[in-house]
């Protein structure tokens, strides 16, 4: 039977996207593993080395084929090479290098693409979430539940952190529906087909976490424990912190818009019934009252000029995201993949 020249192209296209997502293992075909550990890594060279013993500890604890998978986000303090060390001195380590830095969960995307594990578990590289735990989410995953989120319990960050983290976790769970309680915390568990439903989705503004329970029909939540910063600084300056919060905010739902329009009827109205209300005090008190309103009415404007701006920035927001959609530029760029038991 012969195939048109569009079903070769398309054929070629498929076996392109999944050589590039399914690494290749020398000498062997490749075979399924119980769990992947995927840690994104940006100028983390303080804790790599504690990472990496801890990680490799708890997981050969479990008696069961795992690995771990270290994607270096254009680290620029000697991480890279550590990573590449690891990759190569240890057959459980798979090291990803990036070209450059693509933020947190643009790295996560690519560890997720490189998984092989039944269950896929997400950790940061800081140690504020202890690999020890690694074992309790396992656990849970045994109810049959699609996705494990955890809370930190007496957790170890700024008041600033804490109390809007828990006002950024009360607004998802009123739009999204998912009663969690902590969305910011990166040590989660997944299985399969929840990763595989994440890997289809082409969107560059993306919170794993929210997307992932998009897909899930069970999900469970534990507690974890919580341990301060011991080596370098958070990642996240308050501009990274408020653009996280946009990339939540404008990637899970078109409430905001709706929102806006809600509170631009308000002020709509509110602007008719002070008009109307200073029509009937000039009549009732004269033009002299009307007069010495003047700056009254002047700050008024400048509210409902700033709310304008306000609809303006939030249509911005949502406008450049269809922008950087409609480009269909990749989430990503792998320069390398690194492991003593895949071809390089």
């Amino acid at each position: 039977m012969k195939c048109s020249m569009f079903q070769v192209s398309m054929y070629e296209s498929y076996l392109s996207e999944y050589a590039e997502r399914t690494p290749v293992v020398s000498g062997h075909a490749e075979k399924d593993i119980a769990c992947s550990l995927v840690i994104p890594v940006f100028n983390e060279a303080g804790n790599l080395d504690e990472l990496i013993d801890r990680c490799l500890k708890v997981c050969r604890q479990g008696g069961q084929d795992f690995e771990i998978i270290l994607v270096d986000d254009g680290s620029s303090d000697g991480s890279t090479e550590m990573i590449v060390r690891a990759g190569r001195e240890h057959p459980e380590i798979v090291a990803v290098l990036l070209n450059r830095n693509y933020g947190q969960h643009a790295a996560v995307f690519a560890g997720l693409a490189q998984s092989r594990g039944e269950i896929v578990i997400t950790l940061d590289a800081d140690l504020q979430n202890p690999p020890e735990e690694i074992p309790k989410l396992l656990l849970a995953m045994e109810d049959n539940v699609d996705v494990v989120g955890t809370i930190r319990s007496n957790r170890q960050d700024t008041l600033f952190r804490r109390l809007s983290s828990n006002l950024v976790n009360a607004m998802v769970r009123r739009t999204t529906g998912v009663m969690m309680h902590d969305y910011g915390c990166m040590l989660r568990a997944y299985r399969r087909p929840i990763v595989e439903a994440m890997l289809q989705c082409r969107e560059h503004s993306t919170f794993i976490p929210i997307l992932a329970n998009s897909f899930a029909r069970t999900t469970a939540e534990i507690p974890v424990e919580h341990a301060s910063r011991q080596q370098g600084e958070s990642k996240y300056s308050l501009f990274k912190l408020v653009s996280l919060q946009f990339d939540l905010l404008t990637s899970m739902s078109t409430f905001p818009l709706r929102l806006l329009s809600l509170l631009g009827t308000i002020i709509a109205a509110s602007g008719i019934a002070f008009g109307i209300f200073l029509l009937t005090m000039r009549f009732v008190m004269g033009a002299a009252w009307a007069a010495q309103g003047v700056f009254t009415l002047f700050s008024i404007l400048f509210v409902f000029i700033g709310a304008q701006f306000i609809g303006l920035g939030l249509l911005g927001e949502y406008i450049g995201r269809i922008y950087h959609d409609v480009r269909a530029r990749p989430r990503y760029f792998i320069q390398k993949v690194i492991s003593s038991s895949k071809k390089q």
